[in-house]
């Protein structure tokens, strides 16, 4: 089973396409896929931390793709470093063993991220209907 998607909200039409990929990435690495029975959600980052040392790799980039779309949709520095460290923390604490792993699956670093993202977007969205009203 797969979790409900993440909502983009009212973003502008020039972010849309970057709103779906956020939302999808952060779907797929926090909560892809359910455990039948106990409604826990997990998703790849929590599957590729098992891997020592290179799953943790693996899902750091894909959280910094998740900072790297937010940059280029002009999200404000503070956002940003927000994000950073939610990554940081995710592939910090992430990378021990077994705690970190329930870690991962409690924390979904993605998910805050992509939340983060959207929240911005929407904000820059709404900024910019004002102007166009203004004008």
């Amino acid at each position: 089973m797969t979790s409900r998607p993440i909502d983009i909200g009212t973003v502008s039409a020039h972010n849309e396409a970057r709103a779906k990929r956020i939302a999808h990435v952060a779907n797929a690495f926090d909560s892809k896929f359910e455990v039948p029975g106990l409604g826990l959600k997990l998703g790849y980052d929590s599957i590729l931390g098992l891997i020592p040392g290179v799953g943790d790799a693996i899902t750091s980039v894909a959280g910094g793709y998740v900072i790297y779309e937010a940059a280029r949709s002009g999200s404000r520095k503070r956002i940003l470093a927000r994000m950073a460290l939610n990554t940081f923390l995710d592939s910090t604490l992430g990378a021990v063993p077994i705690i970190g792993d329930i870690f991962d699956m409690a924390f979904r670093s993605n998910t805050r991220n992509a939340k983060l993202a959207l929240a911005e977007m929407n904000h820059l969205a709404a900024q910019e209907a004002r102007r166009d009203l203004i004008d």
